[in-house]
């Protein structure tokens, strides 16, 4: 891949003071309640451009992106927004701790050559069509890029994990910690040497997008109505497949309004397709903690020998899981996909189960009134038993993360993975870099 150094635009804090005040997780992960704190937190923070406020008066005069591109010119103007002086390759360090492990994930933030999905770039699973118009219309209105999309590349030399590691002794543009204690840290590496160096190393390099899908499908959409040959290149941030801090979690799925559901009735016609392991009695709903431990090591443990396990929860402290009897029923339901991609946990839930018993179509499973995808934070599992519990929604189901051979498999087939498949934690956080066109 072709990338280059630039001048990003960045927080002054002379001007805005905290700069962590002004970051933001990406927008699809932040939530109306999450999105108000943010509101409170500074009037500089970034979500007022990439997941603005909408209001009963909007039009399409007035609006959420027409506001951003207002809150991009005024905070410009008042240099609360300023462009580096010097061009540089941004060295991005988050450091954090899963399950009482420390993790460190070292990152290049650097524009690349946007190119149509092939050999250079893959992406590695499906899309939503709301999301890419909704991006599409903030680039429309701003002429700039805000989010990051996140690429892996494979180099087992470490060229660029050097350089970055070498930066760290420098005093960090930006180092704050978020919400879920990660620190985030910024630094420039502006030495043409090793500018030149990642260069080169990533010149004949194919990339896997890992986030940013709609960013990087709207960025070539962007490019080519815009005729802006500044386009032609997207503020990127690359990590390496080799690094031990590339950790990805499970995202897990709730589904409700489903007409006629009753829980008996569902499980035993899962039984043509799965064995059942019954892990809790309903009548003993005391024992919930302790079932849903015992659920998900089951479910570890027949994925680690090579077999498709989901949890499920119905209610009433009751857990199962659901083992697929025969790789047949995938390769009868999905003929035309690899193997690589029909043994995926997510892959067996979209086609037997949603689409299959559920008769999910994609517009509804794209309707979080019919299903929601919940990332596997802390307490998340949690969270999803007691929306069955309380009759929010009727049934949830669990999936172990996708690992990374698995990624690298289906899209070395030219494949991409059903919705919201993979949660690479943590998120790259938006507004350490902006790149304006």
């Amino acid at each position: 891949m072709e990338i280059r150094s630039f001048r990003a635009y960045r927080f002054d804090a002379h001007i805005v003071g905290d700069i962590g005040d002004c970051i933001a997780p990406p927008y699809d992960v932040i939530d109306a309640n999450q999105q108000r704190q943010l509101y409170e937190k500074s009037p500089y923070n970034i979500v007022r451009i990439t997941r603005g406020k909408t209001t009963s008066c909007d039009d399409e005069q007035h609006n959420q992106y027409t506001r951003a591109a207002e809150y991009l010119m005024q905070w410009i103007q008042q240099g609360a927004l300023k462009p580096d002086t010097r061009e540089a390759i941004y060295g991005y360090v988050q450091d954090f701790e899963i399950d009482g492990v420390a993790f460190e994930r070292l990152t290049f933030i650097a524009l690349g050559k946007l190119e149509d999905f092939g050999r250079t770039v893959r992406p590695h699973e499906q899309v939503f069509a709301k999301p890419m118009l909704d991006r599409l219309n903030l680039k429309r209105a701003t002429s700039a890029r805000f989010g990051l999309v996140f690429m892996l590349y494979e180099d087992p030399q470490g060229v660029a994990d050097r350089i970055i590691q070498k930066a760290v002794a420098q005093k960090p543009l930006i180092d704050f910690v978020d919400d879920q204690d990660v620190r985030h840290r910024l630094f420039a590496i502006t030495t043409r040497g090793e500018i030149e160096a990642i260069r080169q190393m990533m010149g004949d390099k194919s990339c896997i997008i890992a986030d940013g899908h709609h960013r990087y499908t709207t960025g070539l959409t962007y490019w080519r109505e815009s005729g802006n040959p500044a386009a032609a290149f997207q503020m990127m941030a690359f990590t390496n497949l080799k690094q031990q801090g590339l950790v990805v979690l499970a995202t897990h799925r709730v589904v409700g309004g489903i007409e006629g559901f009753e829980p008996r009735e569902f499980l035993l016609r899962l039984t043509s397709g799965f064995t059942l392991m019954k892990i809790a009695d309903r009548s003993d709903p005391r024992s919930k903690e302790s079932a849903k431990q015992r659920m998900l090591a089951t479910m570890r443990t027949v994925h680690d020998r090579g077999e498709t396990p989901l949890g499920i929860y119905t209610g009433d402290g009751t857990f199962h899981v659901a083992v697929l009897k025969d790789k047949s029923l995938m390769k009868a339901a999905a003929p035309d996909k690899s193997e690589a991609w029909q043994t995926l946990d997510v892959a067996v839930l979209q086609k037997l189960i949603l689409e299959g018993l559920l008769a999910l179509d994609e517009e509804r499973m794209g309707n979080s009134d019919f299903v929601e995808y919940i990332k596997d934070v802390p307490n998340a599992i949690d969270g999803i038993i007691s929306q069955i519990d309380a009759g929010a929604k009727q049934v949830a189901f669990f999936t172990n993360p996708v690992k990374m051979r698995q990624l690298v498999a289906v899209t070395d087939a030219g494949e991409r993975m059903p919705h919201k498949s993979t949660y690479f934690f943590p998120k790259m956080y938006t507004g350490l870099t902006i790149q304006k066109l």
